[in-house]
């Protein structure tokens, strides 16, 4: 099978296994979605992805590799990320 995700820069089978499971199957999905809802979602699921997965999909949403994100990057992806711990406002 040719996955799309797996395509991407940081994204290996565990992490397009977790995606794939949380709804997004390409990287129009994720772009659409965004690092930090795919992330929470991914969370929300059970698995137990670290933050360097959130970091992950940043970069393969901007093509580069997640350690070369700038901290100030990391910092405001953080910072979306407690600004709404819960998503179940509906």
């Amino acid at each position: 099978m040719n996955d799309e995700l797996q395509h991407l820069k940081n994204l290996g089978k565990t992490s397009a296994q977790w995606l794939h499971a949380v709804g997004i199957h390409s990287a129009n999905d994720l772009r659409r979605l965004g690092a930090v809802d795919a992330y929470r979602a991914v969370r929300a699921r059970g698995f137990r992805a670290s933050k360097v997965l959130l970091y992950a999909i940043e970069g393969a949403l901007l093509d580069v590799h997640w350690s070369e994100l700038p901290p100030a990057h990391k910092a405001e992806l953080n910072g979306q990320l407690e600004a709404c711990p819960s998503h179940n406002k509906s």
